[in-house]
Parts: C-alpha cells; sequence; structure tokens
C-alpha cells in the first residue's frame, strides 16, 4: 500500500499543509494518524477526490431505506409519513444497496471484532465516501425461547446442544453476524449448531418459527420475543444505525424520520415493545 505524508498528500492535492492539516484533523478525507503524524493511504485518497468531484453530478438514490429488518423502525417509518420505502434483506445487503446507489439509506447492526458497531464495514465498503451513521436503537439481542425456557438455555454455547433445533438468519443478516461473532467468542465452531434448513429472513419470523414448535430456539431481539409471549435470555446489546450520505441526512425523507424519532409517541411505542434504548435516536454515531 502507497502510503503518503502530509507533504505529499499536500502537494496532490494542491492545498497548503495546513488546509489539509485541518481536514484530517476533522475525520473530513481518509487520513490515520500514527506516531503523533498524519498520513495518507494514496489509493483512497485518490478515490475520495474522485467522489468528490462527482458528488455534485451524483444521482439521487431512491427513497428507500435498506437493510436489516427492525419492528420500531417498520413502524415508525409507516407513523412518520416520510416516505422511504422499506426493503429489508439483511444488513449486509442493505450495504450493498448504499454502495451501489439503488438505497438513500441503510440500515445496519453489524458488529465487529473490536466490539464496536457498523463504522469498520462502512469503511470498508466506501473508504473515502461522505457518510454518516445516525443511532436508531440500542437493542438487546438474545435467545428466543419458548415460554418459561424449558431447555434451560443460559448462554450462546447452548446452542450446540445435541438435539436442539436453532433457527437462523440469512448469512447477509447482521444477527447472523453477531450470532457467529459470540459463538466465536465462546470457542463453538458454526458447524455444532443444528440449524433448520431453511433461514428466518427477518427478525419476526425467528419468533414465529418457535412459536409454533418448529424450532427449539432462535437467535433474535427481545422486542420479538416479548410480542410473541415466549422467553428470552439477554446475550448483547447493539447499536442499530441508519447510514446514509451527509447530504441526503438533510433531505426531507430523512428529517420526517427523525423528527418523528422525537416524539413522545415513539418513545411511548418503544417502551412497550421492549428491548429498546432510543435516548440517543438521531445522534451522530460516526461521521466519516
Amino acid at each position: 500500500m502507497e502510503i503518503w505524508t502530509l507533504k505529499e498528500a499536500a502537494g496532490f492535492l494542491r492545498l497548503s499543509e495546513r488546509a489539509l492539516y485541518d481536514l484530517a484533523r476533522a475525520r473530513r478525507l481518509p487520513a490515520a494518524l500514527i506516531g503523533g503524524k498524519w498520513v495518507f493511504p494514496a489509493e483512497a485518497l485518490r478515490r475520495w477526490l474522485v467522489d468528490q468531484a462527482e458528488a455534485g453530478g451524483r444521482a439521487a438514490p431512491p427513497p428507500i431505506l435498506a437493510g436489516s429488518h427492525d419492528p420500531l423502525l417498520d413502524w415508525a417509518v409507516r407513523q412518520s409519513g416520510c416516505g422511504l420505502a422499506l426493503r429489508a434483506g439483511g444488513s449486509l445487503e442493505g450495504l450493498d444497496a448504499l454502495v451501489a446507489g439503488s438505497a438513500v439509506a441503510a440500515a445496519l447492526h453489524l458488529r465487529d471484532e473490536e466490539g464496536g458497531f457498523n463504522e469498520a464495514a462502512v469503511r470498508a465498503a466506501l473508504p473515502g465516501a461522505p457518510l454518516v451513521g445516525l443511532t436508531w436503537a440500542w437493542r438487546e439481542q438474545g435467545l428466543i425461547t419458548p415460554p418459561g425456557n424449558p431447555a434451560g438455555l443460559a448462554a450462546i454455547a447452548d446452542l450446540a446442544r445435541p438435539g436442539l433445533r436453532v433457527i437462523g438468519r440469512q448469512p447477509r443478516a447482521g444477527s447472523h453476524v453477531a450470532l457467529v461473532g459470540l459463538l466465536s467468542d465462546a470457542g463453538v465452531p458454526l458447524r455444532d449448531v443444528a440449524f433448520l434448513p431453511e433461514p428466518a429472513l427477518a427478525e419476526d419470523e425467528v419468533a414465529a418459527a418457535v412459536l409454533r414448535g418448529a424450532a427449539d430456539v432462535g437467535f433474535g431481539i427481545r422486542a420479538e420475543a416479548a410480542r410473541a409471549g415466549l422467553g428470552f435470555v439477554p446475550l448483547l446489546r447493539e447499536r442499530f444505525d441508519l447510514v446514509l450520505h451527509r447530504r441526503d441526512a438533510f433531505e426531507a425523507p430523512m428529517q420526517a424520520l427523525l423528527a418523528f424519532a422525537r416524539t413522545p409517541l415513539f418513545a411511548e411505542r418503544a417502551t412497550r415493545m421492549g428491548g429498546y434504548d432510543v435516548t440517543e435516536a438521531g445522534r451522530v454515531a460516526f461521521n466519516l
């Protein structure tokens, strides 16, 4: 990888070193502070410059919110009248749609190896792009069980018990990414878990499979377990973000959704559903 010094990068961009230093400190372009000195990955900086040059002519993406399924988000999009259409297909599918320009925003809950959420995946997929991650909610993820938790499940490693039927999620879902990470942390190979042949494609399908007895347990959010009257074993508190280009965050559809998320009605709904913390709704989680 080619790395430029502050002087070299400033020369490439035809900027003063002071101006480039200020941009780097504000995280406005690809840069890293190493040993007290700013350095710049050359290829990422070239891509950033092209993106900046083309930004004025960037075609407006369709008013689609792609990515992960979340019942509180589903309800808020309808109630707010924001005009966004939902296309739930999993966090990684949403990230692909954002990259392709086929959605204005992506709903993500991608846990990284250091325990953070979403920023690392977004940086890798769209290096140097002017994106913002807005917190939608913190959610509780865990094991969804029949009422009373008859199998006495208590930890992620319990999913490997012989004979236990587990309903999984599609491989590109954020919940699957989180589950794989938790199993890895616990030293449990994914092959030791007896997943049903067909994965659930949304959070409510996990609860439905357990409710009708097709599965003994699933990995999902507390809100869906509560809605179905099922048991729940909390394992993870995760941040669920809406990620989009900074300029699109100020357009009417997203502003309408965020304004609704600040209302008492929204807070009351989140409390009633259970498993949500919406005190940071609309707050900037990361700015790239």
